[in-house]
């Protein structure tokens, strides 16, 4: 179901269940939820995405901190520990109820096939229509976890929206029983850095709208001294994976900076990008859904951090790092802009080549991403050769989160054609598996980046060539290791100097560990940077442009 029919269908939901008696199941068997917008939740009135939560009490008591259960919550990495359902909701007036058809739109199934037994509810108001990027956040409201039976004769008491959760707290605050050195830290790394915030005109235009790119500049140890006014840094251009954003760079900026101070890493200006946006991870890729973010970083926002901070200023001064969907937008701005960056060291990225999108060929004939031609589903998340989730359970859990957002609907307006209602074409039919051929067509010839390489490389190569690294794990939690195989055959059949690794046992989360330090891989990644802009081995440039 296409999201605008999934919007219709869900209002017509809404408009046929408040004619029901509430909390009692129909002639059918379907389960209703009663939600009301309880008067203490100070809202006058509300709209958004209707979520309610149900999961047994053992369970949730069980995983529960010190077996008091705080929230009910949906997880991709155990996709059905928790059923929900969900459904749009225009307008609620304070006071006033609406009855969820919880069989309607829901996962893994609907409530009246649960088994007969104890659970604890919670409702959600997605205010913000981000439930399926971050999960719940400032300006959600939510009832209390209640504990109820469900049963073939069982009322299902109704839910109160009664808290409106608040703003997070500022990602620079560290709390007061924080070691000394975490704080000191913290402080440290808040001076050397300033907020990133740029209005960009390519992308205000395709809005419509002030469009802002944000981020974290992080000067390195010794910029502002007077003894190195004239002097000119490399730059590592560094950004963030799917469900990443501003706040949660903020840790990334910490450790760098520590590891500058101490020596660690070499002295560079990183800076931090945000490329969280209301449809998902851009990755600064120029779309017809999204707009010109590829432009407006490399011909608006480059130009001017240039013109304010002391940067190199040429192609071997820039350096691009990303993890997951940051290591596909980083390889893709590569790969896409030669003569701008002067290398990437792209981590687990996302498929690189669609052959292998997490595992389906897109290509392949009758192509499926649910299910495998011998008719067995396509793993998608696996830990320690587990198998946790499949992409169709992972898929059809976003389908219910909501519309815009998910992981998959992320790609869908990166790399997707515009359909006739003004939204990206699906790639794939979430109710089947079934792919779109044409819209695989059209993700071939615009994003597809081994594609890209085999097709264009007598034109890229002078530019381009030894500047793409890409570092994977052989167990990568997403099965991403796949598609970089295929990106190394595609290199090394076309002779390119590039360097594809494979960290033997890595997984997605743990690729950066060494022993007690989370992040010693980009220690090495950034040394390798630093070889590249200063081949000399001096450690700084002066006057302008670095030279």
């Amino acid at each position: 179901m296409s999201p605008s029919r999934q919007s219709r269908f869900a209002r017509i939901v809404l408009l046929s269940c408040c004619l029901l008696s509430p909390m009692v199941a129909s002639a059918q068997g379907t389960r209703h939820v009663e939600v009301r917008l309880d008067a203490a939740a100070m809202q006058p009135a509300v709209s958004g995405r209707l979520l309610v939560f149900a999961m047994p009490v053992d369970k949730a008591e069980a995983a529960a901190k010190d077996g008091k259960v705080e929230a009910v919550n949906a997880s991709a990495m155990t996709p059905e520990a928790v059923t929900f359902a969900a459904m749009d909701l225009p307008h609620l007036a304070s006071g006033a109820s609406v009855v969820l058809d919880a069989d309607a739109i829901a996962f893994p199934q609907g409530f009246s096939r649960l088994p007969e037994g104890e659970y604890y509810l919670q409702a959600v108001l997605d205010a913000n229509h981000d439930y399926n990027y971050g999960g719940r956040g400032p300006g959600d409201l939510v009832s209390e976890p209640t504990k109820v039976r469900l049963g073939a004769s069982q009322r299902i008491p109704s839910l109160a929206l009664t808290r409106v959760l608040p703003e997070r707290p500022d990602p620079w605050l560290v709390p007061e029983d924080a070691p000394a050195d975490a704080r000191e830290a913290m402080a440290a790394a808040r001076a050397q850095t300033e907020l990133l915030d740029f209005i960009s005109p390519a992308l205000s235009k395709f809005w419509g709208r002030d469009i802002h790119m944000r981020g974290w500049v992080l000067l390195p140890p010794g910029y502002a001294d007077a003894g190195n006014a004239r002097a000119r840094y490399p730059t590592a251009y560094f950004t963030h994976g799917f469900g990443g954003n501003l706040p949660g760079l903020v840790r990334s900026v910490v450790y760098v900076a520590d590891a500058m101070r101490d020596g660690s890493m070499p002295s560079m200006i990183w800076v931090f990008l945000d490329e969280s946006s209301a449809t998902g991870t851009h990755e600064f890729a120029d779309s017809v859904n999204n707009g010109p973010w590829g432009q407006a970083l490399t011909s608006e926002l480059i130009p001017s951090l240039e013109a304010r901070y002391r940067m190199d200023g040429k192609a071997s001064g820039r350096l691009l790092n990303g993890h997951s969907s940051g290591g596909w937008a980083t390889l893709w701005l590569q790969v896409t802009y030669p003569k701008l960056f002067g290398g990437t060291w792209s981590t687990a990225p996302d498929s690189s080549d669609f052959h292998d999108f997490t595992g389906p060929d897109l290509y392949a004939s009758n192509a499926n991403v649910y299910r495998k031609p011998d008719g067995s589903a396509w793993p998608l998340v696996r830990v320690n050769g587990e198998v946790l989730s499949t992409f169709e359970q992972y898929a059809r859990q976003e389908a219910v989160k909501g519309a815009v957002g998910g992981q998959f609907a992320s790609f869908d307006w990166v790399f997707s054609p515009r359909g006739g209602d003004g939204r990206p074409v699906p790639m794939f039919d979430r109710a089947t598996g079934k792919v779109d051929p044409m819209v695989v067509a059209y993700w071939r010839e615009h994003y597809d980046i081994a594609h890209k390489l085999q097709t264009q490389w007598q034109a890229l190569k002078p530019d381009l060539d030894g500047k793409i690294r890409v570092i994977v794990g052989d167990a990568d939690t997403f099965y991403l290791d796949g598609a970089a195989r295929r990106l190394k055959a595609v290199l090394d059949g076309l002779g390119a100097k590039a360097e594809v690794r494979f960290l033997p046992g890595k997984t997605h989360s743990d690729l950066y560990v060494e022993g007690d330090d989370r992040r010693a891989l980009l220690k090495k990644i950034a040394w390798e940077m630093h070889a590249v802009a200063r081949p000399d081995g001096k450690p700084l440039a002066t006057g302008a442009n670095g030279k």
